[in-house]
């Protein structure tokens, strides 16, 4: 008989990097840049002016290049903390970290809006080609419209190996397959972490409860309608996509009803590869609902309330001037909002060496210290015409790095040798992408917010993610973790281009 092998060796994944431009040591090109024309300052200071001018100018380059060169864990250097931390003083004292709505606030027509990024942001429901209603979200001030997609996911719980290997398999070719999407310029999943309130639970039995069943039965099903809420959570996924309202550079500016007509026969084939994906019931969510997600965000008892109107069949009316929050407060370290008290923390350094599958099961799972906690992934797909550039390029940088000295550093080989990974990959059909996290954490005490902080920073350590408190910009990044299609870098003073030049 012929011996069958059972062992299953479950795969891991990596070789995630940063592209860095080519330049002297841990200087960009902007960097290095700078300390060639110091030096030839210097040597005509030298010429001209005399011994101690030469010196002067020598020195101020040396101190630029150092306060450029010297960065933290994070990659953050003194210029860069010296200009959050101005910036934020700049904002506190012109008082716009401060947002008052409704009819005593300073909003227009005195309506609730969405404060911060999504201030100026309109809210349009269309159909699909399935005759689904979709909420389309329009960002006037980058051009952009989001379409986001509720999902129902399986979860990795008495699911075969080979399954979840499968999934992730799938979700990278989704992934990948978004650098072909015409007009796209983003995605992003969040999930969403949030005690259960019991209602839907006990609707749902109340309903469906035969009451020719046995008095034993019904007093069990009533004792878990009961019981059962207590210490359970909910968890809810969003896939949201954000396309450019130019189809391609030059092009006209496409209005919210171009854009609906154009998306209507792309959204039913989107949804339908995402279930391959783990994904589960993918379907275009309503405006309704997104309304209504948004406004539990910045309050989250209103929770409470929507789950009782939905129990008892009330139809609940929240229009998009309706969903923001009547006042918040953005201070250094946290941010607060109507009943809420929130910190965020953004990624700055991915998983080093290789994980597996469920590398972030921690971060995502439900804590009893944390009243409400979003994860959101965000990306930013490479056009498919461009990738072959950008990997060449990244390996030709990271080769001059490594012959620009007698002895490399080993992370410098080690770059070195990621780049060429990512190259060949490449060449073979693989895709590029970008891609963030942001960890939103909301409790509705402020004395539990150091304690939520923790449960933060403690679950991060297993999913073997750098993460950096979100200081003096934890307005942005709340908006940002919320299922809206915001893109950052086009939000941006200072174009990413530079920044990662520096």
């Amino acid at each position: 008989m012929a011996a069958i092998n059972t062992e299953y060796k479950e795969p891991s994944y990596g070789n995630w990097r940063v592209p860095r431009s080519a330049g002297l040591a841990n200087l960009g090109a902007i960097g290095t840049g700078i300390v060639m024309a110091g030096l030839l300052l210097g040597i005509i200071s030298f010429a001209i002016w005399g011994l101690f001018a030469g010196l002067g100018v020598l020195t101020a380059a040396g101190l630029l290049v150092l306060l450029l060169t010297v960065k933290d864990k994070h990659g953050q250097s003194i210029v860069d903390r010296f200009a959050t931390r101005m910036s934020f003083c700049l904002a506190r004292s012109a008082g716009t970290n401060l947002y008052r709505s409704g009819p005593l606030g300073m909003t227009e027509w005195g309506m609730y809006q969405v404060p911060g990024l999504a201030a100026q942001s309109r809210l349009y429901e269309f159909t699909d080609s399935y005759n689904r209603p979709f909420a389309l979200l329009h960002v006037p001030a980058t051009g952009h419209f989001t379409v986001v997609f509720s999902t129902e996911p399986d979860g990795a719980s008495l699911v075969d190996p080979e399954q979840v290997d499968t999934w992730v398999a799938n979700w990278g070719g989704w992934l990948a397959g978004l650098a072909d999407e015409a007009g796209l310029d983003a995605a992003a999943v969040t999930v969403e972490t949030a005690p259960d309130s019991g209602y839907r639970l006990r609707n749902e039995v109340h309903l469906n409860i035969d009451p020719n069943a046995p008095d034993f039965a019904q007093a069990i099903l009533r004792e878990v309608v009961e019981t059962y809420p207590e210490g359970s959570a909910t968890v809810r996924a969003w896939v949201s996509l954000t396309f450019n309202a130019c189809l391609r550079a030059g092009s006209k500016k496409r209005t919210p009803e171009d854009v609906a007509r154009d998306l209507a026969s792309r959204i039913p084939g989107l949804s339908a590869r995402l279930q391959s994906t783990g994904a589960g019931i993918a379907r275009p969510m309503p405006a309704q609902e997104l309304c209504e997600a948004v406004r539990v965000a910045y309050d989250p008892p209103a929770a409470l309330i929507i789950d009782q109107a939905h129990a008892a069949g009330t139809p609940v009316s929240l229009t998009w001037g309706e969903a923001g929050p009547t006042a918040t407060q953005a201070n250094w370290e946290n941010y607060r909002h109507d009943s809420g008290f929130s910190a965020s923390w953004t990624m700055t350094g991915a998983p080093r060496g290789s994980v597996n599958s469920s590398v972030l099961s921690r971060l995502l799972a439900p804590h009893g210290d944390i009243d409400r906690k979003r994860v959101s992934l965000l990306y930013r797909p490479m056009d498919s015409a461009l990738a072959p550039v950008i990997v060449e390029r990244d390996q030709n940088n990271a080769n001059v790095r490594i012959t620009s000295g007698n002895r490399p550093s080993a992370r410098a080989l080690v770059d070195f040798r990621s780049a060429e990974q990512t190259a060949q990959e490449e060449a073979r059909g693989a895709g590029l992408v970008n891609f963030g996290m942001i960890v939103t954490a909301t409790v509705t005490d402020r004395e539990r917010l150091p304690d939520a902080v923790a449960a933060i920073e403690q679950t991060s350590g297993p999913a073997r993610v750098l993460l950096r408190r979100a200081y003096g910009a934890q307005d942005t990044a709340f908006a940002a973790s919320l299922p809206l299609g915001l893109v950052l870098p086009k939000h941006s003073m200072l174009p990413s281009e530079i920044r990662d030049a520096l």
